[in-house]
């Protein structure tokens, strides 16, 4: 049963809700251990942390938080290693390209909103045909603010032309419901995407939540 009435406009957030670039961010840490003669780790003990970038890859290789002496310098290392790498294996999720077409067929416009720098966000969206039509796409640092702050998503419903109550906010962290709710659009929770250590999806509170892409249109009226 459609939850949303009226949605004009449908913003996403990127790694974990529209593409899945944990191998590439993993694999630019895994490189760091290998350089340093540690054993590689499986895909799979990234993935859930994909979406913290480089403090959530670092936190899993080397078990690292930024408040290590050593953070800063391990940072700009994953950085380099990302940004030569972040188009070999990310791709979009199963069921996204389909989404996005059915979202366009209804007349519906939508866009982007993640944390990643325009640095990563820009090159990475523009080599993927997926971002053709997109209406906006803001970046971490587009902003003063990053999420959870609702600045992002107050400038990509400016750039898109649309009132809070016309549009909804897709994403799979906790901050992306908090920056949605903030900035007073519906919110809706991928359950698919990357989640971080979250135990429990229903205590976000967003509005709706989603276990595949396919499933956001029958929120929609």
């Amino acid at each position: 049963m459609p939850i949303f009435p009226n949605v004009r406009c449908v913003l996403f957030d990127l790694d974990g809700t529209l593409i899945d670039s944990a191998p590439d961010l993993g694999l630019a840490a895994d490189e760091m251990r290998i350089a340093r003669g540690m054993p590689s780790l499986p895909l799979d003990v990234y993935r859930s942390m994909a979406g913290a970038g480089a403090r959530g890859m670092l936190g899993v290789a080397f078990g690292l938080t930024p408040q290590d002496a050593d953070f800063g310098v391990l940072r700009e290392e994953f950085l380099s290693n990302y940004e030569r790498r972040m188009t070999y294996s990310t791709r979009a999720f199963a069921g996204v390209e389909e989404l996005l077409s059915a979202l366009r067929a209804r007349g519906l416009s939508w866009g982007v909103v993640t944390n990643k720098a325009e640095r990563f966000t820009l090159p990475l969206t523009a080599t993927m045909p997926l971002f053709t039509d997109a209406v906006t796409i803001v970046s971490g640092d587009t902003t003063p603010h990053a999420k959870p702050h609702p600045a992002p998503v107050f400038e990509a419903m400016r750039r898109a032309g649309v009132q809070p109550e016309h549009c909804i906010y897709v994403g799979d962290d906790e901050r992306d419901v908090i920056a949605g709710k903030s900035a007073g659009t519906g919110t809706v929770a991928a359950g698919y995407g990357y989640l971080g250590s979250v135990g429990d999806l229903a205590a976000w509170q967003a509005d709706a939540i989603i276990n595949s892409p396919d499933e956001l249109l029958n929120l929609l009226d």
